[in-house]
């Protein structure tokens, strides 16, 4: 098995285990998901800036440090709402890379980590 299919099933494994824990353990509500699930796409506009700029603004939104930072900061201070921001932000990280969308080079938008899209 290439390299980058084992990247795609933990993708996978990812998006599952933080979707479930969204929607099991935390029961998050509906809407909240249904808003966040797409917010980590909008850091696309960075492309109307070029490829360069359009590159590092998503691959800042799209490494799974960030939705880590608010899960700690859950576990913190006990404030649910960074828990669901969390679980969403990594469940859409994981669903990005297990279909494939991997962090962009700077070359374009195409160009991934997991390879050409």
């Amino acid at each position: 098995m290439e390299s980058r299919t084992y990247l795609r099933v933990e993708g996978l494994a990812i998006a599952l285990a933080a979707l479930a824990g969204y929607l099991v353990v935390l029961d998050g509500p509906l809407w909240v998901l249904a808003v966040l699930a797409l917010a980590p796409d909008l850091s696309m506009v960075g492309y109307l800036a070029g490829p360069v700029v359009g590159a590092r603004t998503y691959n800042v939104a799209h490494v799974y440090v960030w939705p880590l930072v608010l899960l700690a900061g859950f576990l913190l201070t006990g404030v649910e709402p960074l828990a669901w921001g969390g679980a969403v932000w990594a469940g859409h990280i994981g669903i990005d890379r297990a279909a494939g969308y991997g962090l962009k080079e700077e070359s374009g938008f195409g160009e991934t980590h997991l390879g050409r899209l």
